[in-house]
């Protein structure tokens, strides 16, 4: 059942409260949507501001939201010094994104050679046994290899990487504060999609997680470098992806299957938002519209 309200449809399986219809969003979101809209020097439609909303109402009630300590939604807004507001902490630093390799939808695209950015939050700046670094890819890289996300070389020991290669047979690469060249996830094959994400909560064991699936691997600690970490590339050099990123988390270690799914609903809303001819957003039950805009960002239709 649904209740129509003068002021937008509430759902009766939501947390009907009286005054929300003068409060309608949570603080975190609504100063973060104040911030992209000064940027923009635009109003985000209702829908944006609704996905963005439950995305962070979401991560407080999975109990993620304050291990989230650097973060950008690079999708969204309407420019892209709109996208580049952090949700959370430091704005990072643009390295040569202009305007045309942002899409509202699907995020930033890298060129595989100069386009970066610097996230300005060090790697050592949480602790040494609780850390985690994680984005979401909307389209796939198509250079080899590439670096996702990172602060240091596979030869640094305490470094985190992201990183896809396939020289000497190696596929996807993990570094979590761990000695020098981590985890090789040798079993995939193929340059990723969707959300991938490295977790760090104990002293010799760091989690990882690609294609839905979230593993563990032996791997001790050691003191974390302090470098920055970079998305589309790595503070230390190497081959930057051109890959095109929508979101990234950097902060203290979290359930990466819950922020997964609060990321991936997020994508889903926005894309259900940029899609001319369907209903607004504000008249959709959010779980119903995630489940359209999904099928939308995966280059489908519900004709």
């Amino acid at each position: 059942m649904t209740i129509q309200s003068p002021f937008r449809s509430i759902s009766s399986r939501s947390s009907f409260s009286p005054f929300k219809r003068f409060f309608p969003y949570d603080f975190n979101a609504a100063t973060y949507i104040d911030a992209v809209e000064s940027a923009d020097g635009q109003l985000l439609e209702p829908g944006v501001k609704d996905a963005i909303n439950s995305f962070v109402v979401g991560c407080k009630t999975d109990g993620i939201w304050d291990a989230i300590k650097a973060c950008c939604i690079l999708a969204g807004a309407r420019t892209l010094n709109g996208a580049l507001v952090p949700l959370v902490g430091t704005a990072p630093t643009n390295y040569n994104f202009v305007a045309g390799d942002y899409n509202r939808s699907t995020g930033l695209v890298g060129d595989g050679s100069t386009k970066y950015l610097n996230s300005n939050r060090a790697n050592n700046a949480d602790p040494q046994n609780s850390n985690h670094n994680a984005l979401h890819i909307s389209t796939a890289n198509s250079s080899d290899p590439a670096i996702f996300m990172g602060d240091g070389t596979g030869a640094t020991a305490g470094n985190n990487r992201i990183v896809f290669s396939t020289v000497a047979s190696s596929n996807l690469h993990f570094d979590s504060r761990s000695g020098a060249n981590g985890a090789v996830l040798n079993v995939y094959s193929t340059n990723p999609t969707g959300f991938v994400g490295h977790s760090r909560s104990s002293s010799s064991l760091a989690s990882f997680r690609v294609a839905n699936t979230t593993t563990s691997h032996s791997m001790a600690s050691v003191t974390p470098t302090a470098t920055n970490v970079h998305v589309f590339s790595r503070e230390l050099g190497g081959v930057p992806t051109n890959a095109r990123i929508a979101f990234y988390s950097i902060g203290e270690s979290l359930d990466l299957e819950k922020l997964d799914n609060r990321v991936t609903r997020l994508m889903n809303l926005i894309t259900y938002t940029q899609t001319a001819g369907l209903p607004d957003l504000s008249v959709m039950d959010m779980d119903a519209a995630a489940y359209i805009g999904g099928a939308y960002r995966a280059g489908g239709t519900l004709s």
